[in-house]
């Protein structure tokens, strides 16, 4: 079987981090999410994988080259404007051939059993079957209806809470007879949740029930979360094992000086500096080659690699891009985002969800905020 991976948005709602960098390569844990996925698809016997690229491509390509590293064949196929979730598989058909593939969206952090998704699919002799998942707010969703034998019954998009029925939700992992094709019209703008499936109920479409760990990465605020996820163990990842007992990760040679703290959970990158007394945790992932300077704090916060915090610069619940630097004495906190290559001096405070550009310069002190 193959599997499809789905990498062609531009990552809007996680900008500035997507602004350089396609939303599959904003690194989790210090890895590039989409590295996640094709692990996933590995580890389940899958072996070759075709992208359905759009926005930035590129950098996807040199990073897996052909996937031999991962042990995977890897094809590249980038469509040439936005085609929507089925255009885009329609766009790559010739790489798929015939029988079952998966499809897979590329910005969702998950340890579902892919296995047990294809032997139900397989059981119940599907033409379509989607991976469904519980929510805890259904109105923020479009919602699943199904039957006793798991049968889709029908779709209800983001109801209010008199119309709500169910709690399940399209959760972006399907399994997909080849026959499928022939309802994407090629060449133009089409989609699996309006277009594909609504055509399907009562001729072979069903849902897959799991309660496995799932979490859309696209805002900020859940790309924090997933990493808070990944460092408590509530996700399975490659990154679980180097999390032992003691709940701190060194991926690599560390300057860590004496009188600096490690509050865990952590992950710290390989090549970072932290000086005596700075304070790293708890829940911080710091990327490789950081420097984080004499009473320097980070906390519940994202560092991506290269980053510098000067002497008592301070980052709470806030995300700090690839070769960012932040001043001394500033603060950072409450969902900010420092985008790559940005320079924050002195004596600034940013929060409230505060976006800095990348290379943008914030002078000294010229922020309260």
């Amino acid at each position: 079987m193959k599997a499809v991976i789905l990498v062609g948005g531009q990552g809007k709602r996680l900008r500035p981090l997507t602004l350089g960098t396609p939303k599959p390569m904003v690194p989790l844990a210090n890895k590039p999410f989409v590295s996640y996925v094709l692990e996933r698809l590995r580890n389940h016997g899958i072996s070759e994988v075709v992208f359905s690229m759009g926005y930035l491509p590129d950098g996807i390509k040199a990073y897996f080259g052909d996937g031999g590293d991962l042990g995977l064949k890897v094809t590249y196929v980038t469509e040439e404007r936005p085609l929507g979730t089925a255009g885009a598989v329609k766009n790559v058909e010739e790489h798929v051939g015939d029988g079952d593939f998966l499809v897979l969206n590329g910005d969702i952090l998950t340890d579902l059993d892919l296995g047990s998704l294809i032997a139900y699919h397989n059981e119940k002799q599907a033409v379509a079957t989607i991976a469904l998942t519980p929510v805890e707010d259904p109105t923020a969703y479009g919602l699943v209806r199904t039957g006793g034998a798991g049968e889709v019954l029908g779709f209800l998009e983001k109801p209010s809470w008199d119309q709500i029925d169910t709690n399940l939700i399209n959760a972006g992992t399907y399994v997909l007879r080849s026959e499928v094709f022939d309802l994407i019209p090629p060449g133009v703008e089409h989609s699996f949740e309006r277009g594909v499936f609504p055509r399907l109920v009562g001729k072979g479409l069903y849902g897959y029930r799991s309660d496995d760990y799932w979490m859309d990465i696209g805002t900020p605020e859940k790309y924090l979360q997933a990493h808070y996820d990944i460092l408590e163990k509530n996700v399975e990842t490659s990154v679980s094992d180097c999390l032992d007992q003691d709940f701190v990760c060194m991926q690599g040679q560390v300057h860590l000086e004496t009188g600096a703290k490690l509050v865990p959970p952590v992950i710290i990158g390989e090549g970072c500096t932290i000086r005596a007394g700075a304070r790293v945790g708890r829940m911080a992932i710091v990327g490789p080659g950081c420097t984080i300077a004499a009473g320097s704090v980070v906390e519940e916060s994202v560092l991506q690699e290269g980053c510098i915090l000067e002497e008592n610069a301070v980052v709470r619940r806030s995300i700090i891009a690839r070769g960012a630097s932040v001043g001394a004495g500033t603060l950072v906190a409450g969902g900010a985002i420092i985008g790559e290559n940005a320079r924050v001096e002195g004596d600034n405070i940013l929060t409230n969800h505060i976006r800095v550009y990348p290379g943008t310069v914030v002078r000294e002190g010229s922020i309260k905020f």
